[in-house]
């Protein structure tokens, strides 16, 4: 029962984490420099995260500045970021790429809130799928005489407390994501 447990809070804290990645790939109003950590770079042939061919700065609220290790990879850069779904318009000086991180409208921002509470939704659906896969392990440990009527009615209980703080821990998650992305 307990690997069980072990098992499920494992698979549930891994899922949180994909949320967090999830979510900071959501663009705020803010600098950050977790909005690039999707974009890939044609590093001599390989595509190579943004991160690991330069160093990316917040030196202002609204301003992103990339400086390559290599300048020759500065065109690369400047195009991975031009085709990514973030919007942005690089402004390079042949040394340094600076982004300029414009205010998001209104209408914007709440696109962007609509799509979060989306992804939250379906981190709690898999959250809620893998309680559902933890308790048909249990079943099945019944049925093969490993564990008792009451370990598994305890483990039902374990589990489903597991679910509702992982489902709160969402829901905190979101609302910070909203307020962050609501503000001016």
């Amino acid at each position: 029962m307990d690997q069980v447990k072990k098992k499920t809070e494992d698979r549930m804290k891994k899922s949180l984490s994909a949320l967090e990645d999830e979510f900071n790939a959501i663009r705020t109003g803010r600098a950050s420099a977790t909005l690039f950590d999707k974009i890939r770079v044609d590093y001599y042939g390989t595509e190579t995260p943004l991160n690991q061919v330069s160093t990316i700065s917040i030196p202002e609220a609204r301003l992103v500045v990339i400086q390559p290790w290599d300048k020759n990879v500065l065109n690369e850069i400047e195009k991975a970021i031009q085709k990514s779904e973030l919007g942005f318009n690089p402004d390079s000086d042949g040394k340094i790429i600076r982004i300029n991180i414009p205010p998001l409208t209104e209408e914007r921002r709440k696109e962007l809130v609509k799509l979060a509470k989306n992804i939250s939704e379906k981190f709690r659906v898999g959250i809620r799928n893998i309680r559902r896969d933890s308790n048909d392990d249990l079943k099945k440990l019944l049925k093969t005489g490993d564990i008792s009527e009451d370990e598994e009615k305890r483990g039902f209980d374990e589990i489903q407390k597991l679910t509702d703080s992982y489902i709160k821990d969402i829901n905190t998650r979101l609302e910070e994501k909203d307020k962050e992305i609501m503000e001016i």
